[in-house]
């Protein structure tokens, strides 16, 4: 096992390591596209950061981009760059429409490069897929027709054939600009519904003049960009196209569909990218950053397909989490790179950690979509809740070593804890974490054991592990009292003791009501009726996952949820999944309920909004996901204490994983 400091030291001499893994032979062998060869198979796709400003590059993006580059990835795409006034889908898009965008283009292509990985430039344009813009009001959207979007509830304007040929000189001009900056090609994003996939779709675009129609008059839009940009850039520049199989949509574009488009593109093109789902319904946009509930590396049979139709290399995306997947894919022939976002997130240092054949100290993606892609939905830097230095590269991107390393003890051991005493133990200081419980992991344990979410208890594994390489001593079974510190006299003392099951207080619950928490259910301490209610206060993973594990077992559930719809804490894409998941299992969704009390038969609750009666009969048992309750005895018995006391964590505050880790983080930068 290989330590935290000592990575970074052979990351930043990884043009030294060998060229070859036994363990992943093929993954670390070169690829030439076009003219250009990338030095290894792992790609990072293009994804937004929210680290643009005013449209133009950032130092913090430059610093994130640069993390992934120095760890080892062959390729990074860089994020959508706008080629067109009517591109700005977001208020952080990156635009290519004037050359003030090429200094900042300029040092993120030099700085990637200085670490020998290559960079490629999207370029987009989103059509009616219009998200928000800075002022928050709707723009007119264009699109091939006047088709509404209906995750976004937008109707655009058909495109006049003057904008067509605007839009289309602009990714030529944007790709000379693209050229002009260093970078070394650009990928046309006719994936996830944006404009070119609209202009495609026969039930999107409805037009009757040479973009409409036939087959072939609905690839004329595309042909002409692609046409364009090859004139502006020269045939020593690379062109690539990201474009999705099946939209995972009614009516949307399938696998055949888009094969054929691929087809008759292919001589066109250095490279195509594939993924799946749209932008434009919910059933789709799942696919754009598929949550755990998807199979791992699902999309690598439709990349077969494509791979054994063209003459081209093709990239593939779509839940690639660790190496041995990637080196699969890229061993069997059915692709020849593979998009490793979110575990470059999770881990930027993965690459070279797989080239130096240690897998076992790669940080592995979870796929919770909390930080990264949900970071992005609200308009905020992207982060992981792994690591939380990602996104935040220049501020923690160098681990800062002690001057004058502390004695810490740390206790609890959830993540909070564990993230602090890794940190800490990783920076010179001497850590010893205890936790009360057997096993390590506090709430995360219970996270795991909802459906679908096993891979939750993925950040347990890595947080344990991170530690161990620290070097942190741990005793479990080893609750912490104020007397305990005072016996260890430790320089600092980080209190990371969680929370237990919230139970409202002020409810008018009678004697013979059946009551049971949620973390009862997900222990099995709790015998469970035939007929149950969830009271659902926060409105994320617990209820919507509690409810599933019960209507599976062949229980009538209700999930009543104090909230305008279950899971609304929820990243969208997550949520859309486990509420689709309900429906099929019959569960009955009932929102804007408060809960005010129970009996043996029924529960009974307020309307959040009108302050109505709503009561649920047949109620045999009430199941409380209410959240947390801090356990801060020991916070408060260490007020005075003679060394440094931190507390993080939900013994601070009842929040999620991802606050948690933070928090851990920031804990040992404190010391």
């Amino acid at each position: 096992m290989v330590g935290g400091l000592a990575w970074l030291e052979i990351l930043a001499g990884a043009a030294l390591m060998p060229d070859t893994s036994q363990l992943f032979p093929t993954l670390f062998t070169p690829l030439t596209i076009g003219g250009v060869t990338v030095q290894n198979r792992i790609l990072s796709t293009g994804h937004d950061t929210s680290m643009a400003h005013e449209g133009h590059v950032t130092d913090a993006m430059i610093a994130y981009h640069e993390a992934r580059a120095r760890g080892g990835a062959g390729l990074i795409v860089s994020q959508v760059v706008g080629v067109h006034e009517t591109a700005r889908y977001t208020s952080h898009v990156l635009m290519g429409t004037d050359d003030g965008c090429l200094p900042g283009l300029t040092r993120l292509a030099d700085t990637v490069h200085a670490h020998g990985t290559r960079i490629f430039a999207q370029l987009f344009h989103p059509g009616r897929e219009i998200m928000e813009v800075a002022d928050g009001t709707a723009p007119v959207a264009y699109s091939a027709s006047a088709t509404p979007s209906d995750r976004f509830h937008v109707i655009p304007r058909a495109m006049p054939i003057r904008m067509i040929r605007e839009v289309v000189e602009g990714y030529a001009a944007a790709a000379a600009r693209m050229k002009t900056a260093g970078m070394d090609g650009v990928e046309i994003v006719a994936s996830h519904g944006y404009l070119p996939a609209q202009f495609l779709s026969p039930e999107v675009n409805m037009r009757e003049d040479d973009y409409g129609g036939s087959a072939e008059n609905r690839m004329r839009f595309l042909r002409e960009i692609l046409d364009a940009v090859r004139v502006e850039t020269g045939d020593d520049f690379v062109i690539g196209l990201r474009i999705s199989g099946d939209e995972h949509t009614e009516g949307g574009m399938d696998d055949a569909g888009s094969l054929e488009v691929i087809r008759a593109l292919a001589p066109k093109l250095d490279y195509v990218s594939v993924i799946a789902g749209t932008s434009a319904t919910m059933s789709g946009a799942i696919h754009i950053v598929p949550p755990m509930f998807e199979e791992t590396a699902y999309l690598a049979p439709f990349a077969h397909v494509v791979k054994r139709a063209v003459d081209i290399p093709v990239m593939v995306a779509g839940r690639i989490n660790q190496p041995q997947e990637a080196e699969g894919i890229v061993a069997s022939g059915q692709a020849d790179m593979c998009g490793m976002t979110r575990a470059l997130i999770c881990d930027p240092a993965m690459p070279g950690k797989a080239k130096a054949d240690a897998p076992d100290d790669i940080r592995a993606c979870i796929g919770c979509n909390q930080a990264c892609i949900g970071h992005f939905h609200k308009g905020v830097p992207i982060s992981c809740i792994q690591f939380p230095e990602s996104g935040r590269e220049l501020r923690y991107g160098a681990l800062r070593m002690a001057k004058t390393p502390k004695t810490v003890l740390v206790a609890g051991g959830g993540p909070a804890g564990m993230k602090a005493a890794a940190t800490a133990a990783a920076m010179g200081h001497h850590v010893t974490l205890h936790e009360a419980a057997a096993q390590l992991g506090g709430q995360a344990l219970l996270a795991q054991m909802l459906p679908g979410r096993s891979e939750f208890g993925g950040i347990v594994t890595n947080l344990s592990a991170e530690m161990k390489r620290g070097g942190v001593t741990v005793h479990l079974n080893s609750p912490v009292t104020a007397e305990v510190v005072a016996e260890a006299a430790p320089d600092a003392v980080i209190v990371a003791t969680g929370g237990t099951a919230r139970i409202p207080q002020g409810m008018e619950f009678s004697e013979d009501a059946h009551i049971v928490t949620a973390w009862d259910v997900l222990r099995s301490h709790a015998n469970v009726g035939g007929s149950v209610t969830i009271a659902d206060w926060r409105a994320d993973w617990t209820g919507l996952g509690v409810a599933e594990l019960l209507a599976s077992a062949g229980r009538r559930v209700r999930l009543c949820v104090n909230g305008t719809h279950a899971g609304e804490m929820l990243q969208s894409y997550v949520r859309d999944t486990m509420v689709g998941r309900v429906q099929k299992l019959g569960v009955e969704i009932i929102p804007y309920a408060q809960l005010y009390g129970a009996d043996d038969d029924t529960a009974y609750f307020i309307h959040a909004s009108n302050g109505e009666a709503m009561l649920v009969e047949q109620t045999e048992t009430l199941v409380l996901a209410q959240g947390t309750e801090v356990s801060d005895a020991l916070l408060m018995a260490l007020d005075g204490y003679d060394g440094q006391v931190i507390g993080i964590g939900d013994c601070m505050a009842p929040r999620t994983a991802e606050e948690a880790v933070l928090d851990g983080l920031k804990a040992a930068w404190a010391l």
